[in-house]
């Protein structure tokens, strides 16, 4: 028979309980740890990565930007009398003397006007020969009138003499010599201001010739600027170059001052460069340049700075030093870099994608075995065209990734296969 067993139902009880137990601090245990692992880092092809190595030495601080080559003489020909267009003679891209004659206008109104002034001017001048004749004749008048008046004179004192020598022997009466004295003293006073009239007329003459003159003058200068307008409506070029651009056409109304074509020197040519609003603040005049036109460098150096700022640009004017290469021309498309500054003995990497002066930015910095790749906080400090100068977070011989990392900017770990 069955022989009941006291004490089993409660043993299984407390032995399904530890059970639980240990499965539910298993299970904790278990938990735990997983949240303690790390996640599994993301896997990099090395190969589409751009990895430079941390080294120390010098760097030169530099600047680029875009520009184009431009005439150092550029002379803007102005129209210097109004007219209407009648011929373009020569055309853009044509070596031009100073005298070479580039457009033609016609203007009838100043035609018609220098004839005038010169009528004027003619005019005057016959005036002017006839007004003299006349003033000649009225010299000779005046000059005959007291040789007349100096003859009378000696007649006189001959005759004053005569009657002083009969007066001697009682031959005369005495009033007959005063009145011989009286004549001679007449005529040596009339001869007196005759000759004071005439010095005082020669006065008034030279006078009225220099208003004449001046207005002859005046007539004569109107003529010479109404002829200049009218030769000017040749239109010249003003100087040795080459005919860049004409900016009228044919048929159209000019007015004075209207520019009407540009003359440039294309054996001198400068860099006219566009630096960034934020890099152009080290900008100096004489700093050393370098500038690519594509088929090699031009060495020059800054000769200008525009005080003002266009579209978030400076513009910068580099002269270029020595004989131009074969090809640089006007308007040619050219890159240019300015040398702001050269510093010796410090750490230094290639310029990331990422990061301005003074800023602090995370990169990949390579564990020693190369498979994986840890985020640092770097900080930058000046920067130059191809590199920058680091102040902490890497030292020499590291190597980090400068490529955009922007898609892992959630991990700070990767693995690099």
């Amino acid at each position: 028979m069955d022989i009941p067993r006291i004490g089993q139902a409660r043993k299984r009880r407390i032995r399904w309980t530890i059970y639980g137990v240990l499965c539910l601090s298993a299970i904790g245990g278990i938990s735990w740890y997983v949240t303690k692992l790390k996640p599994a880092a993301p896997s990099v092809e090395r190969a589409t990565v751009w990895v430079n190595t941390v080294k120390r030495g010098a760097i030169v601080l530099d600047v680029r930007g875009p520009g184009t080559l431009v005439p150092l003489e550029i002379r803007w020909v102005a129209a210097q009398a109004s007219g209407r267009l009648e011929r373009r003679l020569v055309e853009p891209g044509t070596r031009v003397k100073a005298d070479t004659v580039l457009l033609e206008l016609s203007n009838p109104d100043l035609q018609q006007d220098v004839l005038t002034a010169e009528w004027d001017w003619k005019s005057s001048v016959s005036d002017l020969a006839d007004f003299k004749v006349k003033l000649e004749v009225d010299d000779l008048t005046a000059e005959a009138n007291i040789s007349k008046l100096e003859s009378d004179h000696n007649m006189a004192k001959m005759r004053l003499e005569a009657q002083q020598e009969l007066a001697k022997f009682g031959l005369n009466a005495d009033l007959d010599v005063r009145q011989a004295r009286v004549t001679a003293e007449d005529l040596a006073n009339q001869i007196k201001l005759q000759i004071q009239l005439r010095e005082k007329n020669k006065e008034s003459i030279e006078a009225q010739l220099a208003i004449r003159q001046r207005a002859i003058d005046k007539l004569r200068a109107v003529y010479e600027l109404k002829r200049s307008q009218l030769d000017q409506l040749k239109v010249r070029a003003g100087v040795d170059g080459v005919l860049q651009e004409v900016d009228v056409d044919e048929g159209k109304q000019v007015s004075v001052g209207m520019e009407l074509a540009r003359v440039s020197n294309p054996a001198r040519l400068k860099a006219q460069l566009k630096i960034m609003e934020s890099q152009a603040k080290d900008v100096q005049i004489g700093q050393v340049a370098s500038i690519d036109w594509r088929n090699g460098l031009i060495p020059g150096h800054v000769i200008r700075k525009d005080p003002t700022v266009q579209t978030g640009t400076v513009t910068v004017d580099v002269a270029l030093d020595g004989d131009l290469p074969h090809g640089a021309i006007p308007d040619l498309s050219v890159d240019g870099t300015i040398e702001l500054e050269r510093l010796n003995n410090v750490i230094y990497v290639e310029r990331p994608t990422q990061g301005q002066e003074g800023s602090l930015i995370g990169l990949f910095r390579l564990t020693p075995d190369g498979r994986e790749a840890e985020r640092v906080q770097v900080k930058i400090g000046r920067v130059a065209v191809s590199v920058v100068e680091i102040l902490s977070g890497l030292k020499v011989g590291d190597q980090v990734i400068l490529s955009d990392m922007s898609a892992y900017d959630t991990t700070d770990r990767i693995r690099l296969n």
